[in-house]
Order: structure tokens, then C-alpha cells, then sequence
């Protein structure tokens, strides 16, 4: 079920119970491993503040404005 709860949704429809705590937990684990916001609303089909509310609503410190530090590549 994870998988499909990145997929694009049903624009305007409400995720809520067992298919919002499954978002959730996915857009976490992608947020924290450097998706921006932005990246992650395109990728599941919903909005930057709803993206944004889930990821405030499950705990998550988010990044100040400019995303993570890149690295150069060695």
C-alpha cells in the first residue's frame, strides 16, 4: 500500500484515517531524506500546504528556506 500512496490522488478528494497515516509516513521518510515540499506535492498529486500540514502534523522540523546543503561530488 505504500507504494500507491505516493502515486498521484484524486485531485480535492480528503485522505483521512489509515490513508493519511500511510501518506504521512511516506512523505516523512522522503522529506527527511531531502525531497523538498514542492517535490514531494508534485509527485503525490496534492498541494504544497497540504504536503506542508501532514509533515507539521506528524512532527517533522522542517528545513529552512533553500532546501539542504548540497555537497560537491568528489
Amino acid at each position: 500500500m505504500a507504494a500507491t500512496a505516493t502515486t498521484s490522488t484524486e485531485k480535492g478528494r480528503r485522505i483521512v484515517g489509515t490513508e493519511r497515516q500511510t501518506l504521512a509516513k511516506d512523505l516523512v521518510k522522503r522529506y527527511t531524506n531531502g525531497e523538498s515540499i514542492r517535490a514531494l506535492a508534485a509527485s503525490t498529486g496534492r498541494s504544497y500546504g497540504f504536503v506542508h500540514r501532514v509533515l507539521t502534523e506528524s512532527g517533522v522540523q522542517l528545513r529552512q528556506r533553500g532546501g539542504a546543503r548540497r555537497r560537491k561530488k568528489a
